[in-house]
């Protein structure tokens, strides 16, 4: 196999060589040209044909927003975007997700960024990760998430209270527990989590827990957009809130979600405790929280990503009472990473494309 040829792309010339050095460590990358601008980078991408390109989302010109649209409309290429921690730049990567790049790596100190070596092993997994991409799913997400927002919830409010209700012996299965929803996701979960979100009705029975793995500064305004979307309430979780059934907690970049009993309710707690698969907050340490909360009936959903997190959770959960297990299609994800390890535990009821796990929670709830 050859060597990952990449094109770095960003308007600092400082940016330009740290990151070319940081890639050109990888005996498996080679770093085959860089690009000041968007337009620059576009005619470049076209002469070079890059597997991967590194594209910093504030440039003049053509910013990195501009050249990912025009890129995957003209020379689809599998893109890792590099984004600041600003609000301006946690909504351009929301943007840029939803515009067909694979991924994205946080800058620690903005634009000009002194202390990048700090990211070097992630800039360069997901480099890998992006070249191993199917380029076409990402540009059909792309055109996907370019329509309604909401375009895979087919339901109303009404129709989908109606369709809970109607589900055959819906309740069999939960013993007449009470329900909640735990989430997984990682590379390509904020797309996945807006088609899930945006298909549920606000009336669901029960509460959502989510962990979607990202950096600090990016959980609340991703918990901001889906909010806006949705027809169920979404927010970044708070240490020592109550939950509330028809509200998805979202954990914050830095800290592992967990629950913990107040009187006859449960609450969130948030901690910073080691990494768990090189991640915080982590899959397992939800599911396995969630696991000792005995007098619920548990859906878990593993969607796209890289790695293994919430395989050993589902274990857990499988150990501590009812549980309903959905995994994300491989036709879906853009990387099958953590559903396939959660199909090999045999603990999955179902393997949905992602546009139909609205539905599948529905008909458990």
């Amino acid at each position: 196999m050859g060597k990952v040829k990449v094109l770095i792309v960003d308007d600092s010339a400082f940016m330009r060589k740290l990151i070319s050095e940081f890639l050109a460590e990888d005996s498996r990358v080679e770093v085959i040209g860089t690009a000041r601008n968007g337009r620059d980078a576009i005619d470049k991408i076209k002469a070079l044909k890059p597997d991967v390109v590194t594209l910093d989302v504030e440039m003049p010109i053509m910013d990195g927003l501009e050249a990912l649209k025009r890129i995957m409309n003209e020379c689809p290429t599998a893109v890792v975007m590099l984004s600041s921690t600003t609000k301006k730049g946690t909504e351009n990567t929301f943007a840029a997700m939803n515009s067909g790049a694979f991924d994205f790596v946080a800058k620690p100190s903005g634009a000009i960024s002194l202390d990048l070596h700090k990211i070097k092993i992630e800039l360069n997994e997901k480099v890998m990760a992006a070249s191993r991409a199917n380029v076409h799913k990402l540009k059909k997400n792309a055109r996907n998430m370019e329509r309604s927002p909401s375009v895979w919830g087919k339901y109303s409010k009404i129709d989908s209270i109606e369709s809970l209700n109607n589900v055959k012996n819906k309740k069999k299965w939960s013993y007449g527990h009470r329900n909640i929803i735990v989430v997984g996701a990682s590379t390509g979960g904020p797309r996945a989590l807006q088609t899930v979100l945006t298909g549920l009705p606000e009336g669901i029975d029960a509460p959502i827990l989510i962990v979607q793995h990202m950096p600090p500064g990016f959980t609340k305004s991703l918990a901001t957009r889906l909010n806006s979307l949705c027809k169920i309430k979404v927010k970044e979780a708070e240490d020592g809130e109550l939950i509330h059934k028809g509200v998805a907690y979202i954990a914050p970049g830095g800290f592992h979600l967990k629950v913990r009993k107040v009187g006859m309710s449960w609450a969130i707690l948030l901690d910073q405790s080691e990494l768990r698969n090189g991640h915080r907050p982590s899959v397992d340490v939800l599911f396995e929280s969630v696991s000792e909360m005995n007098d619920f009936a548990k859906i878990a959903i593993i969607m796209t990503g890289m790695g293994m997190d919430g395989s050993m959770g589902l274990t857990k959960l499988k150990q501590k009472g009812p549980l309903k297990a959905i995994a994300e299609s491989q036709e879906t994800s853009i990387v099958f990473g953590m559903p396939k390890a959660a199909i090999n535990t045999k603990l999955i009821d179902s393997i949905e494309d992602v546009e139909e796990i609205a539905k599948a929670i529905i008909s458990y709830c």
